[in-house]
């Protein structure tokens, strides 16, 4: 599957991939991604997204953490599924990463784009935060 969105960062679209996989998902599964994405692999790993969300989203007392709607919704799939994220490095001959990098390719050159990725919906803003009280 390759998807282009507007006005999507490569950072928005690495956490839409993982997103968009685990919501296909029927059951719960156990999982592990692999991602040439440090952002995506080490938010997780060395729970970096716990933080932002004691923190109020917030990485610093003047940054807030950016795609906030997207890790909300990434969140939200990890607690339906056994999820271990693994970096793998980008462009190092590793099949299923270079295959991704073709979808992607792909996906830039497409002249349709899908509705932007960002989904400021109602119902995400205290996801996690069970978690954390």
């Amino acid at each position: 599957m390759a998807v282009r969105y507007a006005n999507a960062t490569n950072n928005g679209m690495e956490l839409m991939a993982t997103i968009k996989g685990l919501e296909a998902l029927k059951e719960k599964c156990r999982v592990t991604i692999y991602s040439d994405s440090k952002y995506l692999t080490e938010a997780i790993e060395r729970k970096w997204i716990i933080k932002w969300m004691r923190k109020g989203w917030m990485r610093s007392k003047t940054e807030g953490v950016k795609n906030v709607d997207l890790w909300k919704r990434l969140w939200a799939m990890i607690q339906k599924h056994e999820v271990k994220f693994h970096w793998v490095r980008g462009h190092a001959g590793n099949p299923e990463n270079e295959r991704c990098d073709q979808l992607a390719t792909i996906a830039m050159n497409m002249p349709d784009l899908e509705e932007d990725i960002r989904e400021e919906a109602q119902g995400f803003s205290q996801i996690g935060m069970d978690l954390l009280n």
